[in-house]
């Protein structure tokens, strides 16, 4: 079964994936089996407006999961047993109404809960609650900061944010996550248009600075690569460095990385209950099986999420961004 491949950004003279890794005699990229997790973009809202994010989030953005769509992703969940994890990220996803509802009734399932916290949300009107409901959930918490000075996460996510976050981290804490009790993941993504540093080293500056001069625990550093779509790619182009960087992707392109791309165990629902290989497909709309007629494109065309097996993964230029290197994925570095 070969792959579908349309361009990323819609630019042409970008670098065609799939052909590519025929170039470089790789097997042609599938979903291997049933996903095993189910990662769910509840909307576009959030408190921050980050320079890199993919998914051009912000204050502004009304774009939302409804309680219907929440509703249908709940039966879905409880149909499809090859579903052990359930990733839910925005945007700010505390901040949509239906957040609590698919976090308990997740749990209720018996799977795991993911939840890409943004930390800055905790101190947002009305939100103390939170670390609470994250510990009475056993939630998993992947919480972004992009470094460890405050220098570098100004310029990312505007000042005063990392204070706010170190500020987070220690309540998590202070509730357990981190510390032996729940579970605090950090994500680190590069400042501007490089690839990731390695992430065990990296690890170990993080826990040293963090933890020496704020005292902050947390159990794994996560590193991710910036993907050249949406808000980080306009800005690439406002610098005139966009081809430099598909380039440097390009170039480090690793093969071992291809057989733990989280597209292969993984499918995505947007807010509207449409279907992705991933969140950056996603972002593009570039819709789950775009090259096989019949296949399910939303969560009501579909009563298990097993019946994706096998459905070929749509490619584009990004694909580079998660091959690059070490790799990158929703859990950190690949090879």
């Amino acid at each position: 079964m070969e792959t579908s491949d349309r361009v990323g950004a819609g630019v042409s003279g970008e670098p065609h994936f799939s052909r590519f890794l025929a170039e470089q005699g790789c097997a042609p990229l599938l979903r291997s089996a049933a996903p095993e997790t189910l990662q769910l973009n509840v909307g576009k809202l959030c408190n921050q407006a980050c320079h890199h994010c993919h998914v051009d989030a912000g204050p502004a953005r009304r774009e939302i999961m409804t309680a219907t769509t929440a509703a249908r992703v709940i039966e879905l969940i409880a149909t499809s047993p090859s579903i052990r994890t359930v990733d839910i990220t925005g945007g700010a996803p505390e901040l949509n109404p239906n957040f609590r509802v698919l976090v308990e009734a997740s749990r209720e399932a018996g799977r795991e809960v993911i939840v890409r916290c943004n930390l800055t949300v905790l101190f947002e009107p009305a939100m103390e609650w939170l670390p609470e409901f994250y510990r009475a959930n056993r939630v998993r918490l992947v919480c972004s900061l992009p470094c460890y000075t405050a220098e570098n996460v100004a310029q990312q996510r505007g000042h005063g944010v990392f204070e706010r976050s170190v500020r987070a981290l220690a309540l998590l804490n202070g509730s357990g996550f981190g510390t032996g009790e729940g579970e605090l993941d950090l994500v680190y993504n590069p400042v501007g248009p490089s690839l990731p540093q390695a992430q065990a080293a990296l690890e170990v500056r993080y826990r040293e600075e963090l933890g020496g001069n704020y005292g902050i625990k947390f159990n794994r550093l996560l590193t991710i690569t910036n993907m050249p779509i949406n808000r980080f790619a306009d800005q690439l182009r406002r610098w005139g460095r966009y081809d430099e960087y598909m380039g440097l992707l390009v170039n480090h392109f690793n093969p071992g990385t291809l057989a733990g791309l989280m597209c292969r165990s993984l499918v995505s629902v947007s807010y509207d209950g449409k279907l992705y290989d991933c969140d950056f497909n996603q972002m593009l709309e570039l819709p789950i099986g775009a090259s096989q007629r019949g296949a399910a494109r939303t969560i009501w065309d579909i009563d298990d999420l097993g019946a994706l097996s096998g459905v070929a993964v749509a490619t584009g230029a990004h694909c580079f961004g998660c091959t690059a290197g070490a790799g990158s994925s929703c859990g950190g570095a690949i090879a």
